[in-house]
């Protein structure tokens, strides 16, 4: 059996176990994605870093807890949030959860013109400037869904909610930021 067909489960299981290597496997398969979800609350990619790895640290010490046949991602991504959530409190700071939507430039410019290149620079600023002025669950539970693709299921688990809450929190946040977007795309002139 190859390191790709390794299930998760039997890397869980090994991991209780005490076998390093396996719990490994189960960070390198989602140490990108816990550091996302670590910037998406922090902000700042050292306090994510950190968080993630803690997260980590904590998820494995926790592993006796984890409940057989639960899925281990939305687990972890919880840990990872909370831990990020309890570094961005204790620093007392609200950071900009919007960075993440600049954090790939190339990705929306590849083989464009520079008009198009400036142009999508432009719409991730106006986006970036919209995300920065919703509250910061309306921000998380986006940015979750359509920066990270997550799931409701798996937002709900990293944000320790109900599916519900994130359903009615994901409406009233795409209703907030359409608000954004049409109080900032006026001109002066066009209400004269």
């Amino acid at each position: 059996m190859t390191v790709a067909e390794t299930s998760e489960a039997d890397l869980v299981s090994r991991s209780r176990d005490g076998d390093r290597d396996a719990y490994g496997l189960l960070v390198a398969r989602h140490q990108q994605l816990a550091f996302r979800t670590a910037y998406v609350i922090c902000g700042d990619a050292a306090e994510a870093q950190d968080a993630a790895q803690e997260g980590f640290l904590k998820t494995y010490m926790s592993l006796a807890r984890f409940r057989d046949g639960a899925p281990f991602r939305p687990w972890l991504l919880r840990i990872v949030a909370n831990e990020a959530r309890n570094r961005r409190r204790s620093a007392g700071r609200r950071e900009h959860l919007a960075a993440l939507a600049a954090a790939h430039p190339g990705a929306w410019e590849a083989g464009a013109g520079a008009d198009v290149a400036v142009l999508a620079r432009e719409r991730r600023a106006v986006l970036a400037g919209a995300l920065h002025r919703l509250s910061p669950d309306h921000r998380e539970v986006l940015v979750l869904r359509y920066l990270l693709d997550l799931s409701e299921q798996e937002c709900a688990a990293v944000l320790g909610c109900r599916v519900g809450t994130v359903k009615s929190r994901h409406a009233r946040a795409l209703r907030r930021l359409r608000e954004e977007f049409d109080d900032n795309s006026e001109e002066p002139d066009a209400r004269a």
